[in-house]
Parts: structure tokens; sequence; C-alpha cells
């Protein structure tokens, strides 16, 4: 299988960018697993409702730049469905029996995703009903497409 985490942004963090590379080292033998980063678009603290609108759509071009037609699609919504960590991996395993072997998982940025990302989307994905940043995100999304695999193959760590 292959995924793509599309993210908003560049990550910074030295700390986050270290678990980040422990998990995908770790996913290696499951997985080829790929990070995108795309540029966030610079923008002041208070937006008007179109200056919001205008930054997610040039967000949203350079997310969809990035996503091959055969791939599918995972955004990550608050407004999405809530799965436990057994659940995420039966989708994921029946994603690989089904030939859906190009899976790409998007982030967006501090204003959420465009209309054409959520329209491009097979399925919107929560983690919870709480906001987290999204570089924060990238760490814990890696850690549950670890944990993912490791539930499919009966191995241990998911406890």
């Amino acid at each position: 299988m292959k995924i793509t985490i599309i993210s908003v942004g560049k990550l910074k963090e030295k700390y986050l960018k270290q678990g980040i590379n422990e998990y995908i080292k770790r996913l290696a033998p499951y997985a080829k697993v790929d990070i995108v980063e795309v540029p966030d678009e610079k923008a002041p603290e208070n937006l008007s409702e179109a200056q919001m609108l205008e930054v997610k759509q040039k967000e949203g071009e350079r997310i969809l730049a990035k996503i091959q037609p055969d791939t599918h699609v995972i955004t990550l919504e608050i407004e999405g469905k809530q799965l436990t960590s057994e659940k995420l991996a039966k989708q994921l395993d029946d994603l690989a029996t089904y030939g859906k072997s190009k899976v790409a998982f998007v982030i967006g940025g501090s204003l959420g995703l465009s209309d054409e990302v959520l329209q491009r989307s097979d399925y919107g994905l929560s983690f919870s009903k709480m906001t987290f940043p999204h570089q924060l995100m990238r760490l814990m999304l890696v850690e549950q497409v670890y944990r993912a695999f490791k539930i499919n193959r009966g191995e241990p760590y998911h406890k």
C-alpha cells in the first residue's frame, strides 16, 4: 500500500518531525508513506468570510494538484466520522483488499479544507470534536496508521 499524507504548511517543530520519522520508519515493512507539504496561504488574523474562502480555495488547489485520479482520499475533518483504531484498521484492510492501494490522507490548514477538496474526498475522518494543531495531527495520524497495520497483522502494539 502507498500512503500519502498531504498537509498544509511546513512542520517546524523538531520533536514532531522526530516522532513522525520514527513512525514512518516503523511503517516501512507494511507500506510506503510519503509526507507532502503544500504551502499555507499567508493571511492576517481577522479575515472576512470572503478572505477565508479565498485562503481555503488557494490551499485547496495546491492539495488537489498532489492527488492522483486513482487515489482514495480520506480528509481529516472535525465533522467527519469518528472511528476506533480497530475500525480504521479494517477500513485500510478493506481498501487494500479491493484494490485501492493508493490512499491519501489530507490535513487542511488552520481554516480547514475547501469545498473542492471535500468534494474530492472519499471519506471524512474525525479524530475528535476538539481542534488540534495541524502539525500535531500529522504525528497522531501516522501513529494511527502504524497502529492499524499492527492490528491487521495481529502483531502486538495497540493495547
